[in-house]
């Protein structure tokens, strides 16, 4: 089925749609609590973010490798979906990445289909070879396209959100309309094992078991920053929410923003980093 089919499909329909979409909202709910129930606990651990998506969705057409995207139903309506895959190269965005999320967004903005972002990303891709091929250029496409959209965008922060990939996966400071977040979400300029070993040299030298005063720390550090209260306090996030509440919450925050009106600078057309 293509884009165009399926936002325009019929909401209707015979005696044997709606016994099917019946037995959807079954197994949407069986989704949930194997959510609940089968989410890692610690961020080190790897999961496949489609798993997390189907269970909170009535219907999917996604692909991708490190970032997800395609579009999905939500309360019988069409909403874009860009998504972080932890599973593969840690949900990094790379250039490729960057290029692919940023064309599917300005596609959502250009046919006023909402966006739904599922964030988990420790930042970008590191090294000489995504330098060289343009990862601030190729980055801040995804940046401005985000920024540009004035379709409804609502995020969730499942996990991780670490750096200037946090700020580029529709944060509230480019212009994000819902931002909503995990209980377990890290929200922090990097992690707490390269933020600890910077912040804290100086007690970890001092250490008699570097390991344990390195484990003391870094609780302390996701105390103090890298946890969704913090960043709730300052704004950066409206609310924390369980898990299993998210589709609920997603569709009335895509329901509020049903009637959004928003426009940019009076110009011919951006500028986008080409």
């Amino acid at each position: 089925m293509s884009a165009r089919e399926f936002v325009a499909a019929p909401q209707g329909g015979s005696a044997l749609v709606h016994r099917l979409a019946r037995r959807w909202w079954v197994l949407l709910l069986a989704a949930a609590c194997v959510l609940v129930a089968v989410f890692p606990v610690l961020t080190g651990n790897q999961y496949y973010q489609n798993m997390v998506i189907m269970s909170l969705v009535m219907a999917i057409g996604a692909s991708g490798l490190n970032i997800i995207t395609g579009f999905a139903r939500l309360n019988g309506k069409a909403v874009g979906i860009v998504a972080n895959q932890p599973n593969v190269m840690a949900g990094v965005l790379d250039n490729a990445a960057s290029i692919k999320a940023a064309r599917f967004v300005r596609c959502c903005d250009a046919f006023n289909i909402p966006l739904v972002i599922f964030e988990d990303v420790p930042g970008f891709m590191p090294g000489t070879n995504q330098e060289y091929n343009g990862i601030i250029r190729n980055g801040a496409k995804l940046l401005f396209a985000f920024a540009e959209a004035t379709v409804p965008k609502v995020t969730i922060i499942v996990r991780k959100a670490y750096g200037g990939a946090y700020c580029v996966m529709s944060s509230k400071h480019i212009r994000g309309d819902v931002n909503l977040a995990w209980p377990g979400a890290e929200i922090a300029v990097m992690g707490p094992d390269g933020a600890v070993e910077i912040i804290y040299s100086e007690d970890l030298k001092k250490a008699e078991d570097i390991g344990t005063k390195k484990e003391e720390l870094k609780n302390l550090y996701r105390e103090l920053f890298a946890n969704p209260y913090s960043a709730a306090k300052k704004g950066y996030i409206d609310d924390v929410i369980e898990p299993a509440g998210t589709r609920l919450r997603l569709i009335k925050a895509l329901e509020m923003l049903a009637a959004k009106r928003d426009s940019n600078p009076p110009k011919k057309h951006g500028n986008i980093p080409l």
